[in-house]
């Protein structure tokens, strides 16, 4: 498979989570001169490099911090594509951390923003959250400082080439921390579901369609845009009642099991957003995704109306379809 990626240098920072780990086995089937796997994380690396030995000899291991910028600027030498994917994502822990969330989700940022245009990179994709929108809490404000971070060194590189984007994710299903490998957990222990809202509402993807947004977006990126995938909208409470099904199911479990409603934790919302206003006054709509541009280069006469029966609709899809993906990608 030949690609942009073919005998090409990549840098995955926080390639051992969830999507880090499946964008890696992707981008190993192009073939690429090298990909580095840069992370914290030193047990999952060590799990990640038996997992993939066959294709050692294309895979590097890095033990790394983004707070670290020395640390990121040896990681970039003579790399050609950056993927950003590393963060403090846990609401809870940023509400109760918020200096530390700053750290990792800004600073780390700008560090990589650094590293980058100081060795030449030719992109680098970040990935943000629709919790960037109307921020409530400390990872979505991080996140969307994050954001405008990347948006900003596109106009403020001067003469350098590299090229900043992002893709703007909802809830990845099955990703480490979620709520469906916690919910599995709950039921094999024999205890009750705890559900903060079943009527809560959120966007949800699977892994496979990340990946295929976060190459898509980086294949076609120009500079400073933000790429949204069109997600459907999930009820919590529909997303509980199928895995309560399929684990009992699989597991030949014969007992109820309780759900126990706990309530919104703190800095949690009840519905999520994709877009500000803003946004979709300018956002360009295409059939898988909306692409926002950068505000930079954004002719303000030139404004187009955003579809209303685009991601404004929140209608939860069928308890079916949720089913099909979580069985599609063995999630559980």
């Amino acid at each position: 498979m030949k690609s942009i990626y073919t005998e090409k240098k990549i840098l995955v920072i926080g390639g051992t989570g969830t999507i880090g780990t499946q964008l890696v086995q992707h981008l190993i089937k192009h073939k690429p001169h090298v990909i580095r796997v840069f992370s914290r994380d030193e047990h999952k690396q060590y799990e990640m490099n038996h997992e993939l030995s066959s294709f050692s000899d294309q895979l590097r291991f890095l033990i790394g911090d983004v707070r670290d910028l020395s640390r990121l600027m040896r990681a970039m030498e003579d790399i050609d594509y950056v993927f950003h994917l590393a963060a403090m994502k846990h609401v809870p822990s940023c509400e109760y951390n918020p200096f530390e969330a700053v750290q990792t989700n800004v600073i780390g940022t700008q560090n990589v923003i650094q590293a980058a245009i100081a060795n030449g990179v030719k992109k680098v994709l970040f990935t943000s959250t629709d919790k960037a929108i109307s921020p409530t809490n400390t990872y979505g404000a991080t996140k969307l400082t994050a954001e405008r971070l990347i948006s900003a060194a596109e106009y403020q590189k001067g003469s350098k080439d590299t090229i900043f984007s992002s893709v703007r994710f909802g809830n990845v299903m099955g990703s480490r921390g979620s709520v469906i490998p916690l919910f599995k957990k709950q039921i094999l222990d024999r205890k009750d579901l705890t559900l903060t809202d079943p009527d809560m509402l959120r966007y949800m993807m699977t892994p496979s369609q990340a990946i295929e947004l976060i190459l898509e977006a980086n294949d076609r990126a120009q500079g400073g845009e933000v790429f949204v995938l069109k997600m459907p909208v999930i009820k919590i409470g529909d997303l509980a009642e199928v895995i309560i099904e399929i684990v009992k199911e699989r597991y030949q479990i014969n007992s109820e099991v309780g759900i126990h409603n706990i309530g919104l934790r703190p800095g949690e919302k009840r519905y999520e957003e994709l877009m500000t206003f803003e946004e979709k006054l300018i956002a360009e709509e295409e059939l898988n995704m909306y692409i926002i541009p950068s505000v930079y280069r954004v002719n303000p006469s030139l404004n187009t109306l955003f579809p209303t029966d685009g991601q404004d609709n929140l209608t939860p899809i069928h308890k079916s379809l949720i089913r099909d993906w979580i069985m599609q990608e063995n999630l559980i």
